[in-house]
């Protein structure tokens, strides 16, 4: 940690605060605690990362690329799985191209379809980041394995209600 920890919770004297001239703070609570968590698991997953030369996005480009039957996928279908607009998979797989990690090749039935593919030096890449935010827990300290899971399944519950995903 950079900075000094403080002597007490800013969010729950803030939640305090806001009880008591506002309203109701549990959401808002809940939602500071969530954006703040947030910037913690990010630099800790930027710092593991760092070292292997990757971005989240990348990390998790090569990852599903792994993931998949035969080591490619369309690009579309990259941006779906990932979440992400087009322009952002292009940008994720140019760089990825540039430092030999993954290559676009023709898909076989498609003309029109260009795929990305996960080249040896991206597995190896992939295997050795992986290392890396797995022994940090990616950045999630602090709680129980039965407290992990509870957790992204709340959240799950939050992105489910926003449209993230259908059952």
């Amino acid at each position: 940690m950079s900075q000094r920890a403080l002597p007490f919770d800013p969010i729950a004297r803030a939640a305090e605060l806001w009880q008591d001239r506002i309203g109701d703070a549990t959401a808002m609570a809940a939602v500071t605690s969530v954006m703040r968590v947030q910037q913690i698991l990010q630099s800790a997953v930027d710092n593991a990362l760092k070292p292997h030369g990757l971005t989240f996005a990348r990390y998790e480009a090569l990852v599903l690329l792994t993931f998949s039957q035969r080591g490619s996928l369309p690009m579309r279908v990259m941006g779906e799985r990932l979440q992400l607009h087009p322009t952002s998979v292009t940008n994720i797989v140019d760089r990825l191209e540039a430092e030999g990690l993954v290559k676009r090749i023709p898909h076989p039935t498609d003309r029109r379809t260009t795929l990305a593919e996960i080249t040896e030096a991206g597995r190896e890449r992939r295997a050795a980041a992986t290392a890396s935010v797995t022994s940090i827990d990616f950045g999630l300290s602090g709680l129980t394995a039965k407290q992990t899971v509870a957790l992204t399944d709340l959240l799950a519950k939050v992105r489910k209600s926003a449209g993230d995903f259908e059952d």
